[in-house]
This record gives structure tokens, C-alpha cells and sequence, in this order.
């Protein structure tokens, strides 16, 4: 079956392939070029980005719709908690999903394009830290102040990878302004501006995911 294969290098393109790719998260293909690297990371990550991002979109405009008609409070209610807000207001910000050039673009910078050991080992695309004893994790390779063990978050899929992270975007404080901002506007270079809580790296890092975005030309998929 005839397939479209990714082509990625600055600029993108798309081509017919006979052949369909076999790439998997597991298994990281020897002295990739940067070409293969991006074609690796879009084929894995993209389609999960896309499922989760229409889902989130659809369960926005439900919500919405229901508050203007008054309709279905108790599943409102058990959003507000799942969320951690109180009101229609908080819950609206936190459940517009941003755009996925954005998503990819972190994805990317966070997991060095699909070969990082807690994307390939644990399916965390966003490098998303464990607090919890309990839950599925695994150890950091490198330890914190000298002695302290960083957990990182393991995902069964790359789609429950991606679902955290929107959830945590959606409710952490760190996000407020991010959340607000991507409310009213969905131009990606006004919302990259409000991420600089998301690195230790601050603005350096908002300056490096726009050019990410830009140079890759990632705003496609957002279309």
C-alpha cells in the first residue's frame, strides 16, 4: 500500500513510499541522519498528538456548549475537580488545547527527537517527573543536588504521554498565564512567550522552541 512518508529537514514535504515505515519507539535506528531523525519522531509522536488533540478540542466545545445551555452540571463539576478550579472561567482556560505545533515542538526539544532513554524506555515524550511511589516510573539517569534520584512518569502509550501533559498544562500554577493566553489566541509565537516556567532554561528556552517551530515549520500542522 502506497503511504506518505515524512520528510523533514528545515523544510517539509511529503513523497509516496512503497514501502511502509517501520519505525517503533523501542528500537532507535543507527547513525540516523538529522533527515531520518525528524521523520522518526514525526511518524511516532504526530498521529498521537493529532488523536489527543481533537479529542481535548471536542470535549471543549461539549463543555462549552453545555454551560451555555445549562446542561450536564455534574459531569462540569467532576471536570472542575479533576482540574483543581471552581469556576466555568478556570475550567474554559483549562481545557482549550494549544496548538500542536507547540506540542511537537516541546516533544521534540524535550525527548532530542524520539532518542532520549525515557522516551524509548518509558514513552515520555515531555521528559514529565514522578512524584508518586506508586505509579509506573522510572529513575533518572543523571541525580539531582548530588545525591537525589529524579523519577520520571512511564506511559503504557505515547497518547496517555500526551494526554498528562496537556492535564498538567491545563491545571499546573506555573501555567496560569500560558493557559490565558492561549485562550484568546492561537498564534503560536504570542504563547511560546508564556513558557518560560517550563524550563530551568527560562526565556532562552521560549526563544529556542519559536525557532524550533519556525525553522521546522511545524505551524502545518495546525492547519
Amino acid at each position: 500500500m502506497m503511504r506518505f512518508r515524512y520528510l523533514l529537514l528545515g523544510i517539509s514535504s511529503f513523497v509516496f513510499a512503497n514501502e511502509p515505515l517501520q519505525y517503533s519507539v523501542e528500537n532507535v535506528p543507527q547513525k540516523m541522519s538529522v533527515k531520518e531523525k525528524k521523520a522518526r519522531y514525526f511518524a511516532l509522536v504526530n498521529p498521537a498528538v493529532q488523536r489527543v488533540h481533537k479529542e481535548l478540542e471536542e470535549l471543549f466545545v461539549s463543555v462549552q456548549k453545555d454551560m451555555q445551555e445549562k446542561k450536564n452540571s455534574a459531569k462540569i463539576d467532576e471536570l472542575k475537580k479533576s482540574y483543581k478550579v471552581t469556576s466555568d472561567e478556570e475550567l474554559l482556560l483549562a481545557l482549550k488545547p494549544h496548538p500542536q505545533s507547540i506540542v511537537l515542538a516541546q516533544g521534540a526539544m524535550e525527548s532530542s527527537w524520539a532518542t532520549s532513554r525515557f522516551f524509548i524506555e518509558a514513552k515520555n515524550i515531555f521528559g514529565m517527573w514522578s512524584v508518586k511511589p506508586d505509579e509506573p516510573r522510572i529513575a533518572a539517569g543523571v541525580k539531582r543536588d548530588g545525591n537525589k534520584t529524579i523519577w520520571l512518569k512511564k506511559f503504557a502509550t505515547l497518547e496517555e504521554s500526551v494526554r498528562a501533559y496537556y492535564k498538567t498544562m491545563g491545571r499546573a500554577k506555573a501555567y496560569k498565564a500560558f493557559r490565558q493566553v492561549r485562550y484568546v489566541t492561537n498564534n503560536v509565537y504570542e504563547i511560546v512567550t508564556t513558557l518560560n516556567t517550563y524550563s530551568e532554561m527560562k526565556e532562552q528556552y521560549t526563544l529556542e522552541l519559536a525557532s524550533l517551530i519556525r525553522y521546522n515549520k511545524l505551524e502545518r500542522f495546525d492547519k
